[in-house]
């Protein structure tokens, strides 16, 4: 197998890639690199924007891009050490998807079931797609689903109540139940009054959550952002709870300093500010047992 010259971690990255609004493979490729890993990407669509009203999207689906380009870096003898997929934008694509994460059974698969948001699936994501997105939940060693995500992968009502540990708790079993040994469930209003990140590691039985500042606006590309410092932290020797931690802290430091900036919600994150934040030894401590 083929290996960086300076053994670097190697992931490839299944997403599409937003020419505008910072998300997707335009914000996944610096924040994983910053962290000291390299970024392979692996387009599933190349589209003007990101969908979230920014008027008539151009989209290119690349399906009949991704089985070539797995042959291709077979071919090459390459090695993974990560496989993480996000949106796909045809049910076609989940099978390319399992075909790579087949092709290397040692890497770290990583799912973030990109099917919706604030309780409704997005329009890209129709019935066929959220049934089979179930099939790369069942092979992943961790997911990062939202709330609304949570509601189609597990086909419950969508909670519009605040959460108890119990319930936060019952959801997590219930999807690491599905397959991944690890769960991680984003942006979850809680009992208590407070607004948290809620993670599960099925082999050590432990339950965590990571509690953020709440901020009135809502920026796209949040939940990669966040996934990808959580990659970039598990492949950097992090423990599921640091590494929680760690993407936590980072997305309050970037939607902090974008919402002091007052700029226009759909241009995302401001991402080039707060990158820097990544490459210091920052003291992690916000994690907590749920």
């Amino acid at each position: 197998m083929q290996t960086s010259s300076t053994q670097l971690k190697r992931v490839a990255a299944i997403h599409d890639l937003s020419g505008f609004g910072r998300c997707s493979l335009s914000v996944i490729l610096p924040v994983i690199s910053t962290m000291g890993v390299q970024v392979c990407p692996v387009p599933t669509a190349v589209l003007s924007t990101h969908t979230g009203g920014l008027g008539d999207v151009v989209l290119r689906d690349l399906t009949d891009y991704l089985q070539p380009t797995l042959e291709h870096y077979r071919s090459l003898q390459l090695d993974f050490d990560c496989i993480y997929s996000g949106f796909l934008s045809s049910v076609e694509q989940v099978d390319h998807c399992l075909e790579f994460f087949r092709a290397f059974p040692n890497a770290l698969m990583v799912v973030d079931p990109v099917l919706g948001d604030h309780g409704k699936a997005y329009r890209t994501c129709g019935p066929e797609l959220r049934k089979r997105m179930v099939e790369l939940v069942k092979v992943a060693d961790i997911i990062t689903p939202n709330l609304t995500e949570v509601s189609i992968l597990l086909g419950m009502d969508y909670p519009h109540e605040p959460l108890t540990a119990s319930t936060a708790k019952s959801m997590l079993a219930k999807l690491s139940e599905l397959g991944p040994g690890q769960v991680v469930i984003t942006g979850a209003n809680l009992a208590d009054n407070t607004l948290a990140n809620l993670g599960y590691d099925r082999e050590r039985g432990t339950y965590w959550r990571v509690n953020c500042t709440y901020v009135p606006v809502s920026y796209p590309g949040t939940g990669d952002i966040f996934a990808s410092v959580l990659v970039g932290g598990l492949l950097t020797g992090d423990s599921l709870p640091i590494a929680m931690d760690r993407a936590t802290k980072f997305i309050e430091l970037a939607i902090k300093t974008t919402y002091s900036y007052n700029t226009d919600p759909r241009y995302g994150v401001m991402l080039e500010k707060s990158l820097n934040w990544l490459t210091k030894d920052n003291l992690l401590t916000g994690y907590q047992a749920l």
